[in-house]
C-alpha cells in the first residue's frame, strides 16, 4: 500500500467490490455458475497477490484485470476457437430497440469471440476509457476502437434481428461495400 492510502483487507475488498466482480465475470462468461466460479477464483487470487495492490483506490481495475485474466486463461484451456464472421462487418443500419431484454443481450454478447467481447464489457459495462482498455489488454488504441466497432455492428445486427422478428418489420437490404478505385 502507498503511504497516503488507507490500509484495506481482502475481506473489505470482498464486501466493497463483490457485486462489481460478479457483474464483470457474468458479462464475460455468460453463465451464473461460471461467474460465481470466476468471482471466487478472483478473490483467491487477490488474497494470494494482495501485496500487488499498492493503492486501494485502484482496487476495482485491479480486480477487473484479475477476472479478465482468469476468464481468458480458462478459455485458452478449453481450446475453443470461434472464427470471426466476416458478415458482421456488414451490419445492417437499423434503429436500436427501445428496450433490450437482458437475456437477449447476454446471448448476443456470448456469440462474440473474447477478443471482441472483452473490450465491449470493459467499455460499456465497466466504463473503462479506450485508453484504459488499450493499456489493460496491451493492444494499440486503434485496435480497441476497431474491435468495439465490429462488436457493436454484430450486436446491432443481432439485436435488430430480434426486434424485427417480433415486430414483423422487413429487414433492410445491405449495401455492398464500395471498393476504392
Amino acid at each position: 500500500m502507498s503511504d497516503g492510502a488507507p490500509a484495506v483487507t481482502v475481506a473489505e475488498l470482498l464486501h466493497a467490490h463483490y457485486a462489481f466482480v460478479y457483474r464483470v465475470a457474468f458479462r464475460l462468461s455468460g453463465s451464473a455458475a461460471d461467474a460465481e466460479d470466476l468471482t471466487q477464483q478472483t478473490y483467491l487470487q487477490a488474497q494470494t497477490h494482495f501485496t500487488q495492490l499498492r493503492d486501494s483506490s485502484r482496487a476495482r481495475p485491479w480486480l477487473a484485470s484479475i477476472v479478465r485474466n482468469l476468464f481468458l486463461r480458462r478459455k485458452r484451456h478449453e481450446a475453443k476457437v470461434v472464427a470471426w464472421n466476416p458478415e458482421w462487418d456488414l451490419a445492417a443500419e437499423v434503429e436500436p430497440p427501445e428496450t433490450i431484454d437482458p437475456q437477449t443481450l447476454q446471448a448476443a454478447l456470448a456469440e462474440l469471440p473474447e477478443e471482441f467481447r472483452v473490450p465491449v464489457v470493459l467499455f460499456y459495462f465497466q466504463e473503462f476509457s479506450y485508453k484504459d482498455i488499450a493499456a489493460e489488454l496491451g493492444i494499440p488504441l486503434g485496435t480497441v476502437m476497431s474491435r468495439l466497432a465490429r462488436a457493436k455492428a454484430h450486436l446491432r445486427d443481432r439485436l435488430g434481428e430480434q426486434n424485427r422478428d417480433e415486430d414483423l418489420v422487413p429487414r433492410p437490404a445491405r449495401r455492398p461495400r464500395e471498393t476504392p478505385v
